[in-house]
């Protein structure tokens, strides 16, 4: 499993409300994914991304961080052969990634992601 990229996960109360402040202020690009609960924003400029969130539709907590690796299943395996706590499921999810979430040692939750190519 190899690691390929992170991305922040900020909580915010109202997403159409963070809007500006990530895209006019930062300028980060207008959101290139919005599921009503989760947006991401992306620098066109330096690729660097942030995801803001209002709650995980569904998944029991939220993550601080997505860690998008290029094989999800070799990562829950190795996660749960160490014995850390999967804290959500392996599952693909419909908008087109499959995931699960670990709690690190220091307690942060992580939720680890692949892609599906379209």
């Amino acid at each position: 499993m190899r690691v390929t990229q992170i991305i922040a996960d900020l909580h915010v109360p109202d997403l159409p409300a963070s809007r500006s402040f990530y895209s006019d202020y930062l300028g980060l690009a207008d959101e290139e994914l919005n599921l009503g609960w989760v947006a991401r924003h992306t620098s066109p400029v330096s690729k660097a991304t942030l995801q803001v969130m209002t709650s995980d539709a569904t998944a029991p907590v939220d993550p601080v961080v997505s860690v998008m690796v290029d094989d999800v299943e070799a990562a829950y395996r190795q996660a749960q052969e160490r014995g850390y706590e999967i804290v959500h499921p392996l599952t693909t999810e419909a908008w087109g990634v499959t995931r699960f979430f670990v709690r690190a040692p220091d307690g942060n939750v992580l939720n680890i992601v692949q892609q599906h190519a379209p």
